[in-house]
């Protein structure tokens, strides 16, 4: 694609939480917790104008879902989280690293801080708005193909952790609650999905240098905003993993360039004002279906309802993106609902819908040969909802692509989300002065700024003798532990990037974090040879499953004599001595499998390789 002349613009937004002591707003440590709470708290979430007298359009949507919201509370938590008390002061420890983070990206700090509050519907504020403030401004970062700039820099609270929910309800976790963040939003300078990448890959850098933040899965969140000259302005959230920017990139613009097409489709048809929002009730048509779906909801006292769509016919089977159609788009609209799906004439007969049903749909609905219908099924209320919002978004389509926010998808596609929020979201913090940071701290900040990654990186390479690409990974996923390790231990350090690889897939399968303690427990017994370095994948699998790292440790520990082993190996020998014979040599490697699978890390491996050779040797010169 040439984006240059489609008039790409992309925009990042990095929320890093900070590795402080205390919350934002409160005393409460931040830490996260995995056992069960003392006690739930449940709340209705209403909206309220900002003070310009205007309700934000993404709070009212979510108003409209009508959610109940679940907060668990813990021993860790207090009253300024389950928002019965004011919020405490700013913490001082926050505001440095804010600067910090400021002076490092060139970014100038403000004269005068003033907390916000920004108004948050979806339950993951017990307050229904969050807190942030302006701490800097006008920064920059080089990329190779140029300078971006870095609008503002802020420091907000973080959101609760969303843990379940269904149709009505969603439960939180107010551990996260208040964790401070650091929120860095570049300017629409990325000209292309690789800048992206490597814009958020710097912003990374930048912040790790800090030694200040917090490091594993969900610390740091970044979103994507994505524009073409003929699109619109799209907010992609969840972008987790770096390596998949420019795929999420590509799959954006590739959406906005198929919604054009369909615009210019549409407009080619008639225009929005054709379209008439009539909700019918069809539960009769399918009262002897086939439809798993239908039948179902039916028989839960549930109905079905139809809307025709002047002028559709085939617009909603377009695929927008790879595996994703204009009818999933509409979908993803309904299940903000709690509906499963919808069902649409693009798409029929199939799924249990007949060609009979089908045509008694547009008989009832006067669907004509350029019309369409969509379908729904469930509570009357909630249909009618979900309906409108159908409605809504097939107007849209005459204009293009709509400005709304979206969920990034695993395979690189995304979902609809909420409406983008505006201006009418934000407004004043009543309980807390505006303040201003003194200028001598400031030059002490600036005096005193870390290294920068490169220098860190150039340091680790002359310091510890390492390979650029293991100095920068080191450097980039945790340099304290790495100088702690190397300082007090005899660690190689293709061992501590393997347990790191290890920590980072099982932090991803099992969401299990491995703390610089345990690891560094690990190393200590690899160093001393009380644990095979072959075994820390399994000690670290087991910790993730909650095993304790003492206990685990234990049970690893090679109390296995020299003559163990041997044993062992001699079983091993004697019962594949025929396979031994007809392979001779070349019987070793896989011998090797079957004895690492025995001793299962509990064993060096170059021990066992010694043993099995020797043993190996013995045999084929008695044969």
């Amino acid at each position: 694609m040439d984006y240059k002349q489609l008039g790409l613009k992309v925009g990042l937004e990095i929320h890093q939480q900070l590795n402080s002591k205390r919350k934002l707003f409160c005393h409460c440590p931040t830490v996260l917790r995995t056992d069960d709470p003392i006690f739930t708290v449940e709340r209705k979430l209403r909206p309220t104008p900002s003070e310009i007298g205007e309700v934000d359009v993404a709070a009212l949507k979510e108003y409209m879902r009508g959610k109940t919201y679940i907060y668990q509370y813990y021993d860790t938590n207090c009253l300024v989280e389950l928002d019965e008390e004011p919020p405490h002061l700013v913490s001082e420890e926050a505001k440095i690293i804010g600067v910090e983070v400021s002076l490092l990206l060139n970014s100038n700090i403000i004269e005068e801080i003033q907390v916000m509050r920004k108004t948050v519907l979806d339950g993951s504020n017990t307050s229904a708005f969050q807190r942030t403030m302006l701490i800097s401004t006008d920064g920059y970062i080089k990329t190779k193909e140029g300078p971006v700039s870095i609008l503002t820099v802020c420091l907000e609270e973080d959101a609760a952790r969303l843990i379940s929910q269904d149709d009505s309800t969603k439960t939180f976790r107010l551990d996260r609650l208040g964790i401070p963040l650091v929120e860095i939003a570049t300017g629409p300078d990325i000209s292309n999905p690789e800048q992206a990448k490597e814009a958020a890959y710097i912003l990374g850098q930048i912040l790790r240098a800090t030694g200040k933040v917090k490091r594993g899965l969900g610390t740091i969140r970044q979103d994507l905003n994505v524009s073409i000259r003929e699109g619109g302005r799209v907010e992609l959230k969840g972008v987790q993993k770096l390596e998949m920017i420019p795929l999420w990139t590509e799959r954006e613009v590739e959406r906005q360039i198929n919604l054009v097409g369909i615009k210019k489709e549409l407009n080619s048809r008639g225009s929005e004002k054709d379209l008439e929002l009539k909700i019918i009730e069809l539960t009769g048509i399918f009262s002897n279906t086939s439809s798993k779906i239908i039948a179902s909801s039916i028989k839960k006292n549930g109905d079905v309802y139809g809307i025709k769509l002047k002028n559709f016919k085939g617009i909603l089977g377009k695929e927008i993106q790879k595996g994703r159609r204009f009818g999933t788009e509409l979908a993803d609209h309904v299940k903000t609902y709690g509906l499963s799906g919808l069902f649409h004439i693009d798409e029929l007969p199939n799924y249990g819908i007949t060609v009979d049903e089908v045509n008694k749909v547009k008989t009832k609905l006067k669907i004509n040969e350029l019309d369409s219908f969509v379908i729904v099924t469930g509570k009357e209320d909630i249909c009618h909802k979900a309906l409108e919002e159908v409605f809504e978004r097939c107007k849209k389509a005459f204009s293009g692509v709509p400005n709304e926010t979206r969920d990034a998808l695993e395979d690189g596609n995304s979902k609809y989300s909420r409406p983008l929020p505006g201006r009418a979201r934000m407004y004043p913090e009543t309980d807390i002065l505006p303040f201003t940071i003194d200028t001598k701290l400031i030059e002490n900040i600036r005096e005193n700024l870390p290294e920068t990654f490169d220098e860190k990186v150039k340091g680790f390479i002359a310091k510890y003798g390492l390979k650029k690409e293991e100095a920068e990974r080191i450097v980039y996923e945790n340099p304290e532990l790495f100088e702690k390790v190397s300082t007090t231990l005899d660690i190689k350090s293709t061992i501590f990037i393997k347990a790191l690889d290890l920590s980072k897939n099982l932090e991803k399968e099992e969401g299990y974090v491995t703390d610089d303690e345990t690891l560094y427990l690990l190393f200590e017994k690899v160093s001393k040879g009380i644990i095979a370095k072959e075994g820390i994948e399994e000690v670290l699998k087991r910790v993730s499953k909650g095993g304790d790292i003492e206990k685990v440790l234990s049970e690893f520990s090679s109390e296995n004599s020299s003559f163990d082993v041997e044993s062992a190996i001699e079983k091993i020998i004697m019962e594949k001595r025929d396979f031994i014979i007809e392979k001779g040599d070349r019987a070793i490697s896989p011998l090797m499998g079957i004895c690492m699978k025995e001793f299962r890390g509990k064993v060096d491996g170059s021990l066992i390789n010694k043993i099995l050779k020797e043993k190996i040797e013995e045999l084929l010169k008695s044969s």
